[in-house]
């Protein structure tokens, strides 16, 4: 059989095996032009790929090139996927006025600087721009093979089905969970794999909390994820919620342009000193014994503080940085608090963060009665239940730098626990 990348064609789906895996050649998968995985073998045993990675930012691309390490090939013993147009994670959506320099942190990929990709005086380059044509070197530097334009829609398991065995109810550590696992998506049909790497990120759950009125608001309700300029916003005033890093950022930007009203649920910490490598294990250690409880994640920022820079304190000096409580409601005209207090406003900014994008996974129940996955591994990325389930940027791994070390955790974890890969 032909094919357009010019390798051998590989020999076909793998069949679960004693001891490792077994080719077998019923058909040839090289070339994926008819948009689908499934041969419409409906053995249970029979898989696509050993392992798939889904999601192709800092987590997916670290996790891919710990795999080659191993000895794995992309499309032969592993694919990753992302549903993206093209390279960069979630950083192609950002706004543009986030800069390498307003950033916070690019943390370099395994194997290969961010430094070594960037132009002289491409300090204020935008990161929605930069960090994308880094990712698309590493990936062709390292042959990783991103299947894009790729949304999973649900995983689950359907050997449980076809031995007439229900699903567990809850996050039950004595349920089987040895099976395959059937990875629907959109536009690949369905992926048969025997463990999965998840590194979808948060960027596509943003998160806005349920205030009483907010849909009767007049103006504007938009979240981060949703922002492109401070421009737009020229001539009305803004209340932007959140106490995060984003917040402040955005909040600073706005300010230059228009008023604005900050609210946030607590008070925010500042950090006038530069982040030790101490604050840092610290805050991990704090998120990574939540995850290993059960608990959802807590946020690194309330570990941390929110480093006071001299953009920060130029905010501060012409009164951005004014911290006002929660207000109680939302009325077509503006926010209201309960001693009765009201702001006029045009536009509400949800700088309320993000939640891990997860719910395709949801038919495995993994959380527990915590309210969050219980944890495992090295570096907490394999889920206790299902030892065929790692997840890189939740809970400790979120961070960027996070994400590179757990990639490889979870690329040794699951290589070990399956029994393929050759070191």
């Amino acid at each position: 059989m032909a094919t357009t990348s010019g390798r051998e064609p590989r020999s076909g789906p793998v069949r679960l095996a004693r001891g490792g895996v077994e080719r077998v050649r019923a058909y040839d998968r090289t070339v994926l032009s008819d948009q689908t995985t499934s041969s419409g073998d409906t053995d249970p045993a029979t898989v696509d790929y050993p392992i798939l990675v889904i999601g192709a930012g800092q987590a997916g691309l670290s996790a891919g090139y710990h795999l080659r390490r191993r000895g794995l090939e992309p499309e032969r013993d592993f694919l990753i996927v992302d549903h993206a147009p093209g390279p960069g994670g979630a950083w192609q959506f950002r706004w543009p006025s986030l800069t390498l320099t307003t950033v916070n942190r690019v943390h370099d990929l395994p194997g290969m600087s961010f430094a070594e990709t960037l132009p002289d005086g491409s300090e204020s380059a935008p990161a929605a721009t930069a960090v994308p044509h880094y990712y698309e070197l590493y990936e062709k530097r390292f042959d990783l093979r991103v299947r894009r334009q790729v949304t999973v829609r649900v995983v689950c398991d359907r050997r449980a089905h076809a031995d007439n065995v229900p699903e567990p109810a809850a996050a039950t550590p004595g349920a089987d969970r040895t099976g395959v696992l059937h990875v629907e998506t959109d536009s690949a049909g369905t992926i048969r794999v025997r463990g999965l790497i998840n590194g979808t990120g948060t960027w596509e759950h943003p998160f806005i909390p349920r205030y009483p009125g907010a849909e009767t608001f007049a103006g504007r309700q938009l979240h981060t994820r949703d922002y492109q300029t401070a421009d737009e916003f020229a001539g009305k005033h803004v209340v932007v919620v959140g106490g995060g890093i984003s917040a402040v950022q955005l909040l600073d930007e706005i300010s230059q342009v228009t008023t604005t009203t900050w609210v946030t649920r607590t008070e925010p910490k500042f950090r006038e000193t530069p982040f030790a490598e101490d604050d840092g294990r610290r805050a991990v250690a704090i998120v990574e014994d939540r995850v290993r409880r059960g608990l959802p994640p807590g946020s690194v920022v309330s570990v941390t503080g929110l480093p006071l820079d001299d953009r920060l304190r130029a905010a501060r000096d012409r009164g951005a940085l004014h911290r006002l409580p929660m207000f109680d409601h939302i009325e077509p005209g503006g926010v209201r608090w309960a001693d009765g207090t009201f702001q006029a406003a045009q536009v509400i900014l949800w700088a309320t963060g993000f939640r891990s994008a997860l719910d395709h996974l949801a038919p495995l129940r993994l959380r527990g009665p915590g309210g969050g996955i219980t944890m495992t591994g090295r570096l907490a990325t394999q889920v206790a239940v299902d030892p065929r389930v790692h997840l890189i940027g939740y809970g400790p791994s979120a961070s960027t730098i996070g994400a590179n070390r757990a990639g490889r955790a979870a690329a040794v974890e699951l290589t070990q626990y399956l029994g393929v890969g050759s070191r």
